[in-house]
């Protein structure tokens, strides 16, 4: 007797909103740097730094381009007119105090733009600076990481229970026999077990476990679901020396609340100075000191979203195109044009890996290693896709 076949692993859901033009915001306490950072980070200064509490109100905006040695080598190879890389739009949020929850300081303001966001830069202030006024009186970040914890989970556990309230209500009558019915009572099912995550558990959203048939975690919009790279900033002698009082105990912090969430320490003073600098001076100045974090910054915060990039390229453009990890070959044509999705034939696909080490096209071709993918193909970050699509 063949043996029995194991049962296929269930497909885990993707959090957040299924689109590929998602946006990240920075997040923090008022006095951490954010908006410092926020200008640095888009070399701009769109971002109202200033000494005082709530400086900033009304969210800025700035697309951030993502670096990529990819899409560099892909630019020195086919030498295009046109170069466009992929992006990260970036958001500028008003600070958050301690019972934000309920109102305070900016509080519903604060938390509405949040949940217009799709994942968090959270900056954590480990510098100590007399001039500069911390909102809490002293330095700690594990409080203020607590704080922006406690007041997420806070909102989400009210949000939650007001949806689980009004499902309960309208499903009192629901019986066992139409598929309408069943599909109410899983998404009962599916709410209460987020409260338990938040309330019993004592667990952000993002951290349960959560499969495809309870996708309307989604539909709930919830702050603690979105992803959280932590960005702890140093004074730029503590950043340059690698070392601070407060880094192993952030990361003990993280590890203990939020395993698996980026850590990267970087210090906005650094970033400031540097911005200002010709690129010539730029390069100089990282000689001789600490080097510049934005890229690896940017970097983290697209992989956090689950956003994966693929390449179009010839002598007219070279340019990478943004995709959620997952995405099917003809949602990934329907980026560059909805046509390519609605009328996708195939699509002639070779891997970045291949055609650096085969030099060309043509010699890639020659060893067999483009291919043609049909609708089924995944694809894959670092892809070089050309697509063929009905008349």
């Amino acid at each position: 007797m063949p043996p029995k076949k194991a049962p296929a692993q269930e497909k885990k859901v993707l959090l957040g909103r299924p689109s590929n033009n998602l946006k990240i915001g920075i997040v923090g306490l008022p006095n951490v740097g954010k908006s410092s950072f926020f200008n640095a980070l888009s070399n701009t200064d769109l971002g109202k730094a200033a000494n005082f509490p709530y400086a900033t109100i009304n969210p800025e905006e700035a697309r951030i381009p993502v670096p990529d040695p990819r899409f560099d080598w892909l630019c020195d190879l086919y030498k295009p007119v046109s170069r466009v890389p992929a992006f990260l739009t970036c958001i500028d949020i008003a600070g958050l105090t301690a019972g934000a929850s309920t109102g305070a300081g900016l509080g519903n303001s604060f938390l509405s733009h949040v949940r217009a966001v799709d994942g968090i830069f959270q900056v954590v202030r480990a510098f100590d600076d007399a001039e500069v006024i911390h909102v809490e009186g002293d330095v700690d970040p594990i409080r203020d990481m607590e704080i922006i914890q406690t007041e997420l989970r806070l909102k989400d556990i009210e949000w939650v229970e007001k949806q689980l309230d009004a499902l309960k209500r309208s499903g009192r009558s629901l019986g066992n026999t139409s598929l309408a019915d069943k599909a109410k009572k899983e998404e009962i099912a599916t709410v209460e077990k987020v409260l338990k995550t938040l309330t019993v558990d004592n667990k952000d959203v993002r951290k349960g476990e959560w499969t495809n048939k309870e996708a309307t975690v989604n539909g709930l919009s919830l702050l603690t679901a979105k992803p959280v790279t932590y960005l702890v900033n140093l004074s730029e002698r503590d950043y340059a020396r690698k070392k601070n009082k407060w880094l192993p105990k952030i990361k003990a912090w993280i590890d203990n609340n939020n395993p698996g969430d980026a850590l990267i320490p970087f210090s906005v003073a650094l970033e400031e100075r540097l911005s200002s600098l010709s690129d010539e001076e730029k390069a100089e100045a990282q000689k001789e000191s600490a080097h510049s974090a934005l890229g690896k910054i940017t970097q983290a915060g697209y992989a956090s979203l689950d956003l994966i990039r693929y390449f179009t390229c010839g002598p007219d453009e070279v340019r990478a195109w943004t995709i959620r990890r997952g995405t099917k070959a003809p949602q990934a044509a329907g980026v560059i044009h909805s046509d390519f999705e609605n009328k996708f034939v195939c699509g002639e696909i070779m891997t970045f890996e291949d055609l650096k080490e085969y030099g060309s096209e043509a010699a890639v071709k020659a060893a067999g290693k483009l291919r043609q993918q049909g609708k089924p193909y995944e694809m894959v970050d670092g892809d070089i896709a050309y697509w063929k699509a009905g008349a």
